[in-house]
C-alpha cells in the first residue's frame, strides 16, 4: 500500500496487539520486545471478551498475521475488529499480494499490509510508521469525548476519497504551530475538526477552549475573551479570567468567527500579532501561549469585499486552511455513516436494528442534506423511535423526509449522484451499472476515477473480493 520513509517513534510504553502469530513473525517480535508492550492472541473474541479493545488497555497498533493461512482471514479479522473500533491502525501480514487485495483491505479498513517473506527493518519500518501516523484516525478519543453530541465526533467516518484528504490535511497541520481557518457549511462538524488538531499537537495536555462568536453578545464578547477584574464594571464582584487566558498553552477556536464584531475583530488581532492581552479595568499584561484556530460557514473572501470582515484578520488566521465537505459530496460514505449511527441507537433504544433496506437506502441517496451530517443522524435517531422491525425500511423514514427525498427525487441529478445511484442500486456492479448508465464499463471506469468513488465496505467481505466477469 504504502513505502514508509525511516523515522522514529519516542512516545513510552506503545501497546501493540498481535493475533494468529507464526514462527517468523515471532522472530521479529523478539527484536522488539524491549520497545513495546506485546500481548499475542489466537482469538479475537478472546480479546474482546477480556477488554483488551477498551480504553484502558486499548492496544496503539493492531498486527494481523495470516501468513500461515488465506488472506481473506486477515479481511474478515479487520472487518470484525472495524466493527469494535474503527480508529486502531490495522496492519495486515499475509503471503499474498495483489491489486485485488489491497483495495478489499483498504475498503475494510486495514490501513496497510506487509507480504512475506520481510525483513526486520521493513517490519519495524511498518510499525513506527503506523504507531506515529495511526493517531490521527484517534481523533476525538472516547475518554476526552465532549459531553455535547451535537459536536459531530462520528466526522471522519466514511471511505470517501473526499475524507481521506481531510484525514490528511489534518495529519500534517496537527503537528505544526501554525493558525488554521476550518471552513464548511453547518453540521460538517468544523469543532470535531478542530478538536482533531487540537488533540493530535503538542498543545493536547493544555486547554482546549471553544468560542462561539455568534452565541455572544456583543457588549459581552470582550469581558467573555479577555476577562476582567474587581470593580470593572457594574457588576464585577470579583476578577475573572477570559477564554484567551483559559487556553494558556492549548488550542483556542473561534467558532462562526464571521459573526464576530468589527471591534471585537480588531482585538483579536492585536492578540495575534503582540501574544499579550490585559483584562478589562487591569494594567498587568498576560503573555499568550496559544494557537488560535477559526471556524466560518460564511464566505469570509465575500465578506472582506463588503467590509464586513477585516482583511488582515483573514489573512492572519488563513494560514492553514481545511475545507469540510457537505454531505452531498460524499454521498458515498451514507451506508458506512448510517451503519455507525445504527452501532450508536441500537443499545440507548434497546434494538438490535441491522442495517437499511435498499429501498430505505436509495431514499438517503436520492436527498441532498442541507443539514449535512447532523440531519443524518437526527433521521436515523427519528426512525429508531417507531421502529418495529429488525431493518430500517423506506416506510421507517419520518413522513415529512420521505416527501422531501421525493422532491428531491424528481430533480435532475448531476453525474455523480447518478452513478453513485447505478452502483448502490446493482450492489455495486460495475457490469450492471454501466448497462443501467448505457455506458461501455471503461466508461464508467473513468468517469469512477473522475469523481473519485471508491466501493464502500461490503457487509459480505467475501464480495470484495470476487472479479466480475
Amino acid at each position: 500500500m504504502r513505502t514508509p520513509q525511516t523515522e522514529t517513534y519516542d512516545r513510552p510504553n506503545p501497546q501493540l496487539l498481535i493475533l494468529e502469530q507464526n514462527k517468523q513473525l515471532h522472530r521479529h517480535l523478539k527484536h522488539e520486545s524491549q520497545r513495546y508492550n506485546i500481548t499475542i492472541s489466537h482469538n479475537l473474541h478472546q480479546v474482546v471478551r477480556h477488554g483488551l479493545l477498551h480504553n484502558g488497555s486499548r492496544p496503539d497498533l493492531v498486527v494481523i498475521d495470516v501468513s500461515h493461512t488465506r488472506a481473506m482471514r486477515g479481511l474478515e479479522l479487520g472487518k470484525e475488529l472495524r466493527a469494535y473500533d474503527q480508529t486502531i491502525p490495522l496492519l495486515l501480514i499475509t503471503r499474498e499480494s495483489s491489486e485485488d487485495l489491497a483495495l478489499a483491505a483498504l475498503r475494510i479498513g486495514i490501513n496497510d499490509y506487509i507480504k512475506e517473506p520481510f525483513t526486520h527493518e521493513e517490519f519495524s519500518e511498518r510499525i513506527t510508521y503506523w504507531l506515529n501516523h495511526g493517531s490521527i484516525h484517534y481523533l476525538v478519543k472516547p475518554d476526552t469525548q465532549p459531553q455535547n453530541t451535537d459536536t459531530l465526533s462520528h466526522i471522519l467516518v466514511g471511505t470517501s476519497a473526499i475524507i481521506h484528504a481531510v484525514r490528511a490535511d489534518i495529519a500534517k497541520i496537527a503537528c505544526t504551530q501554525s493558525n488554521v481557518l476550518i471552513t464548511g457549511e453547518t453540521g460538517t462538524g468544523k469543532e470535531v475538526v478542530a478538536r482533531a488538531i487540537h488533540r493530535n499537537s503538542d498543545r493536547r495536555h493544555g486547554n482546549f477552549v471553544s468560542v462561539n462568536c455568534a452565541a455572544i453578545p456583543e457588549t459581552l464578547l470582550e469581558s467573555e475573551l479577555f476577562g476582567h477584574e474587581h470593580g470593572a464594571f457594574t457588576g464585577a464582584t470579583r476578577s475573572n479570567q477570559g477564554k484567551l487566558e483559559q487556553a494558556q498553552d492549548g488550542t483556542i477556536l473561534f467558532d462562526e468567527i464571521g459573526e464576530m464584531a468589527p471591534s471585537a475583530q480588531t482585538k483579536i488581532l492585536r492578540v495575534i500579532e503582540e501574544r499579550q492581552m490585559q483584562r478589562l479595568g487591569g494594567r498587568n499584561t498576560h503573555h499568550l501561549n496559544i494557537r488560535l484556530l477559526a471556524a466560518t460557514n460564511q464566505d469570509l473572501e465575500q465578506a472582506m469585499k463588503l467590509k464586513q470582515f477585516r482583511s488582515d484578520l483573514f489573512y492572519r488566521l488563513n494560514v492553514a486552511r481545511i475545507h469540510l465537505p457537505p454531505l452531498r459530496e460524499r454521498k458515498e460514505d451514507i451506508p458506512v455513516l448510517t451503519e455507525h449511527f445504527i452501532r450508536e441507537f441500537n443499545p440507548k433504544f434497546h434494538r438490535e436494528v441491522q442495517g437499511l433496506t435498499e429501498d430505505a437506502l436509495t431514499t438517503l441517496l436520492q436527498y441532498s442534506w442541507p443539514g449535512n451530517i447532523r440531519e443524518l443522524r437526527n433521521l436515523i435517531e427519528a426512525s429508531f423511535i417507531h421502529l418495529p422491525t429488525p431493518t430500517t425500511r423506506r416506510m421507517d423514514l419520518p413522513p415529512q423526509f420521505r416527501m422531501k427525498a421525493k422532491e428531491c427525487a424528481s430533480l435532475p441529478q448531476n453525474e455523480r449522484d447518478r452513478i453513485l445511484s447505478a452502483l448502490l442500486s446493482t450492489k455495486w456492479s460495475r457490469t450492471k451499472a454501466a448497462k443501467k448508465l448505457q455506458w461501455s464499463r471503461m466508461t464508467l471506469y473513468r468517469k469512477m476515477v473522475k469523481h473519485k468513488i471508491m466501493k464502500r465496505q461490503s457487509r459480505d467481505w467475501k464480495t470484495v473480493e470476487t472479479r466480475e466477469p
